[in-house]
């Protein structure tokens, strides 16, 4: 089994099967990322697929997890779909679960219907980036959604009974935002209540259009302590009962983790004892990807 291009999966898929079913991903033009922009998107051969998860089992065996890659990988036709979750359960009878990356749109763009016959033959999860609750944030990095449709794009998802993991970006205002980005990030996560919760940092990757409106002085990024004080100002604001909440990334200057609203108060207190100087922040140099 090949692989095209660099292959970029959750943390969470860290020890599953990684298949590509498409090529890149499907917007490809949010201003801070450059995670597929050596590749032009497109939809594998089908058969190629059912012979690379043929391969996988041959040469590695038993799957516990399946990650079906590339950047929206739901974007495939349900009845595709359908035939290569019938192909896993098939070779890959001991599989838990089938995940993917999903853009609001490819969500949208499936009826309710669909997206529920996907769960029934065993799409167990979709990762979806909501980045920012703002839509003046949304509209600065070219996210190619607004707030509302990411918000119902998540409902839908839940609604189909397909685990839902939404991730949001810290500093992605910068400093003139940095306010409105917290403050409706945290309402759009309180809208859609995911199963969980992902929290990055913003990391100003070169040759992307952020990193050049940087350079020339028009994006203010945050400083470790503004980032700090920007997610207690989110948390200060969120109401997502039952999620998982992880801000625990490479790019993360500090490491966060809990059950909301459970421990919320105690993420509260460990960002408020960084802003006032008792706990410290991870080295840039530690914020590889």
């Amino acid at each position: 089994m090949k692989y095209e291009g660099r292959i970029f999966r959750p943390p969470s898929e860290a020890y599953s099967l990684i298949v590509q079913a498409t090529i890149g991903c499907s917007h490809n033009n949010c201003d801070f990322c450059d995670m597929y922009k050596e590749k032009s998107f497109r939809v594998r051969e089908f058969q190629d697929v059912l012979d690379d998860l043929s391969a996988a089992r041959k040469h590695s065996g038993a799957a516990r997890r399946i990650f079906i890659a590339d950047g929206d990988a739901l974007i495939l036709k349900t009845q595709d779909w359908l035939l290569l979750l019938e192909h896993i359960g098939e070779i890959f009878p001991e599989c838990e679960r089938v995940s993917c990356y999903a853009s609001p749109r490819s969500i949208l763009q499936k009826s309710s219907d669909e997206l529920k016959l996907l769960h029934k033959n065993g799409l167990n999860m979709v990762y979806m980036g909501l980045e920012s609750g703002s839509d003046e944030v949304l509209l600065s990095v070219n996210k190619g959604a607004c707030a509302q449709e990411i918000v119902e794009a998540g409902v839908k998802v839940k609604d189909a009974g397909i685990k839902l993991s939404v991730t949001a970006i810290s500093g992605l205002g910068g400093k003139a935002l940095w306010q409105e980005h917290a403050v409706k990030t945290a309402k759009a996560l309180s809208q859609m209540k995911p199963h969980y919760i992902g929290l990055l940092s913003l990391m100003l990757e070169r040759d992307t259009p952020l990193y050049e409106r940087f350079a020339q002085g028009a994006f203010e990024s945050l400083t470790p302590m503004e980032i700090a004080a920007e997610t207690l100002l989110m948390l200060s604001n969120l109401d997502s009962e039952g999620s998982v909440f992880r801000s625990n990334h490479a790019s993360n200057y500090l490491m966060l983790g809990g059950n909301l609203n459970r421990e919320l108060e105690d993420m509260k207190q460990l960002l408020k004892d960084a802003i006032d100087g008792k706990v410290g922040y991870k080295d840039e140099r530690m914020r590889r990807l």
